[in-house]
């Protein structure tokens, strides 16, 4: 039975997507089957697997909203061995709107990945920033919660709503919901700011911070321009270092 990580921040820019394709490539490397699903309508976890999502006529939107396909029928295999990705299309930018109305409209992304939980080892989900519905359907879906943090204080201003979200969710829709912890990403081990932003993460996820940080990094900025994770682009460099280790934290953090 997967593992399924939502990977969420309801603020942009914060490496969320970065985090998705380089931890499921390296969980891949790992020996471990992988399902990368893109639920953010940017498409920019597709892309940084080089699918041109704007070329593509099915993905995730026409297994949530209408309905006719079961996600078997999207999931497309990558480069890496034993890495598949769920895509996202141009049709997912109207589904927070046309997801209101439907029956069990938080469960549609869980009901479907049930279909396939027992093909893979672990399931990624890379969701927007934003707390709307297709990131609700991120988390209800998910066994386990990932947060990338950037070194930023606006970074942080956020994690306050976002907890309450969350203990909403265990609340009201998935009680053993799990915050499997915080990674800090952009760090910059010469800036003051980003060790301060450290130590104030402590009081957010006490005991539940990761123990790699990801640098800021140029290769890691230009993988996603050619189509490629950082473990096919640049595998030698700081970040590709950093997200390998991370990798080996999220397998051996199992409950």
């Amino acid at each position: 039975m997967a593992r399924i990580i939502s990977i969420v921040n309801q603020k942009g820019g914060v490496g969320k997507t970065t985090t998705a394709v380089n931890l499921a490539a390296y969980l891949s490397a790992f020996g471990q089957k992988v399902l990368l699903v893109d639920i953010d309508p940017q498409g920019n976890a597709s892309s940084g697997l080089g699918l041109d999502y704007r070329q593509l006529e099915r993905g995730i939107y026409e297994v949530l909203v209408n309905g006719p396909l079961n996600i078997e029928e999207v999931i497309l295999p990558s480069n890496l061995a034993g890495l598949h990705l769920a895509p996202a299309n141009l049709n997912l930018a109207g589904a927070n709107v046309e997801l209101v109305n439907l029956p069990r409209r938080e469960f549609l992304l869980s009901d479907n990945l049930q279909r396939v939980c027992e093909d893979y080892d672990f399931i990624l989900i890379d969701s927007p920033p934003s707390l709307g519905l297709l990131t609700l359907n991120s988390m209800v879906a998910a066994t386990e919660l990932l947060i990338p943090v950037q070194c930023e204080y606006y970074a942080l201003e956020g994690l306050s709503q976002l907890l309450h979200t969350i203990s909403l969710i265990q609340n009201n829709l998935k009680p053993d919901i799990y915050i499997l912890g915080a990674v800090l990403t952009m760090y910059d081990g010469r800036s003051r700011l980003s060790e301060s932003v450290f130590n104030e993460l402590y009081q957010y996820f006490p005991r539940r911070i990761f123990r790699s940080v990801i640098p800021r990094n140029v290769k890691l900025a230009e993988a996603p321009s050619f189509g490629q994770s950082i473990l096919e682009y640049n595998p030698y460099c700081r970040g590709a270092r950093a997200y390998e280790k991370l990798a080996r934290e999220v397998i051996l953090s199992g409950r």
